[in-house]
């Protein structure tokens, strides 16, 4: 196996969105081309309510897909769907807006709130298709123990534990903790767009340090190589998938192909056609 070298570390900015939720906005517009399909990655954690419980109130989406994982704390949503329930900790969201969808998200006051929401973008194909969604619980997401590391396999595969196959975008999602001085390696299909993400400790990449709140963007190879400093324990988010390698038009919360496809859509927010499947509950 060839582990894959860190080729491109992008940091964290701390910022606000939604209602004046404070996060840490770890991969933007800026880092599209490269990390195709993925297109945002913002990350929470907090032990204070009042940073996030203003939350992000009903607002649209179209042409992404959206995934959500809690490993601390608690979200209620609904959407135009007819969807309502809670993210618990240990719990994801993945969600594909596909032709469009109206949907809220509004953090619970926790000891602590802890996760993150990654953006992956829908193939042109896929732009209009009708919007999904899928809760994915506790029980849903297998969890492999290996000398002082467990990985949470929110979707893809490791070790013969499988996640969950989403139907649009088959990315790989994993959750790991690593032990204080604990290795790890991961497999990594060849031609995917790979990086990982230190969402709480430092961690290595390849034997590269990586800080806190840092993504990692992976260069060719099978296999993905961590471990945690000698002194402390890390959290790693490792994320996989094929890249679209197509013409990106993205306007706040939608994403197109083409800026005639973006004003379209938000023309059709002001006459209010926006929405082309209501809810089926």
């Amino acid at each position: 196996m060839a582990n894959r070298p860190v080729v491109k570390t992008v940091r964290g900015i701390r910022t606000t969105d939604g209602a004046g939720v404070r996060l840490t906005r770890v991969l933007s517009q800026r880092e599209t081309r490269d990390f195709d399909p993925f297109l945002m990655l913002d990350s929470f954690d907090s032990l204070n309510p009042s940073d996030y419980l203003a939350g992000f109130p009903m607002h649209p989406h179209r042409g992404i897909e959206t995934i959500t994982y809690l490993i601390a704390g608690r979200i209620a949503h609904e959407d135009s769907l007819g969807n309502k329930g809670e993210i618990l900790a240990g719990e994801s969201q993945w969600m594909s807006s596909g032709s469009g969808i109206l949907h809220e998200e509004m953090p619970k006051a926790s000891p602590r709130m802890l996760g993150f929401q990654l953006w992956l973008n829908l193939p042109a194909a896929e732009k209009m298709s009708e919007p999904t969604y899928l809760s994915i619980t506790r029980e849903m997401i297998p969890v492999v123990a290996q000398d002082g590391a467990k990985v949470h396999v929110i979707s893809g595969a490791f070790a013969g534990a499988k996640g969950v196959t989403p139907g649009h975008i088959q990315a790989a999602v994993m959750y790991v903790e690593l032990d204080a001085g604990a290795q790890l390696t991961l497999p990594a299909c060849t031609g995917d767009t790979c990086f990982v993400f230190t969402i709480l400790g430092d961690a290595l990449v390849d034997g590269n340090p990586l800080p806190e709140k840092t993504a990692a963007l992976l260069g060719e190879g099978d296999s993905v190589h961590l471990s945690a400093t000698a002194d402390a324990p890390a959290r790693v988010i490792f994320y996989g998938g094929r890249p679209l390698a197509e013409p990106i038009a993205w306007g706040g919360p939608i994403v197109m192909n083409t800026q005639q496809e973006l004003a379209f859509a938000f023309e059709e927010l002001e006459r209010g056609t926006f929405i082309k499947h209501k809810a089926r509950l």
